[in-house]
């Protein structure tokens, strides 16, 4: 897969570039991160002092929002740039740590839009040597209620017969007790979003995170030394458009060759 072919695509399909998500949120999100709102702090745990324009400025570094301090509704955008070079450092650690025959933990809190990325990848890591994190026991998730469950090698939180979209660290926290308490060996790599990255980052576990242009945390906690990269990218388009963005991933891993299908026509 091309990187430019996929930097073509990733802005024609708004997943970066010019996106879905208003500036007005965005900055809006900026505040009540720095507000510690539980389901805006993606259970980060702050290491030294932020205000606002310190977090506005790492996310036009790190996000690729747009510079203007006096710009405040409209269209914002996602630095496709940033986007491919996290990849790029995404793919590598995936496919070494598989190679290794490493243990990896998959999770996401966006199933009706990550889902299939993390699946795909998960997959192929799996075929290539790695241990991924399995299900084999009910895990409660006390705090909130439900249970963390696994759907073909991903975690994710399951609540009164569905699975919420969820910006909450607590699934990530019962789940890594739950690997503790039965002296399960914990993850050598996470790849998540949401809580489930903010929550493992805080643990001291490497992580990787995908986060849209409205995720300030998790570019925080990257700014902490705490996650390794933060993928900038609007994290709930169709699922079918990330088909190329998966190629991708594949491809720099080493795990596959193949070309994507018809999202790039």
């Amino acid at each position: 897969m091309d990187r430019s072919r996929l930097a073509h695509h990733l802005e024609r399909a708004r997943i970066t570039g010019e996106v879905a998500t208003p500036r007005e949120n965005n900055l809006a999100h900026i505040h009540r991160f720095l507000a510690g709102e539980r389901q805006f702090d993606f259970g980060v745990e702050l290491t030294r002092e932020w205000d606002y324009e310190s977090v506005f400025a790492l996310m036009v570094d790190r996000a690729g929002l747009r510079p203007e301090a006096d710009y405040s509704d409209g269209v914002d955008t996602i630095s496709t740039d940033r986007c491919l070079d996290a990849l790029e450092l995404l793919a590598a650690a995936v496919g070494e740590t598989a190679r290794a025959g490493g243990r990896i933990l998959f999770a996401t809190g966006h199933p009706a839009g990550l889902l299939p990325v993390h699946m795909a990848l998960a997959a192929a890591a799996e075929d290539q040597g790695a241990n991924i994190v399995r299900q084999d026991s009910v895990i409660p998730v006390p705090d909130i209620g439900g249970d963390c469950r696994e759907i073909n090698r991903v975690w994710i939180w399951h609540l009164h017969g569905g699975t919420p979209h969820t910006h909450l660290g607590e699934p990530m926290h019962a789940l890594l007790d739950d690997l503790e308490a039965r002296d399960r060996a914990v993850p050598d790599l996470v790849v998540a979003d949401h809580g489930w990255a903010g929550a493992a980052s805080s643990r001291g576990l490497r992580a990787f995170g995908y986060a849209d242009c409205n995720d300030p945390a998790l570019f925080v906690a990257e700014a902490q030394g705490q996650l390794e990269a933060t993928i900038p990218l609007d994290d709930d388009v169709a699922p079918y458009l990330y088909e190329p963005m998966i190629a991708f991933l594949l491809d720099r891993a080493g795990f596959s060759r193949s070309e994507p299908s018809a999202a790039l026509s």
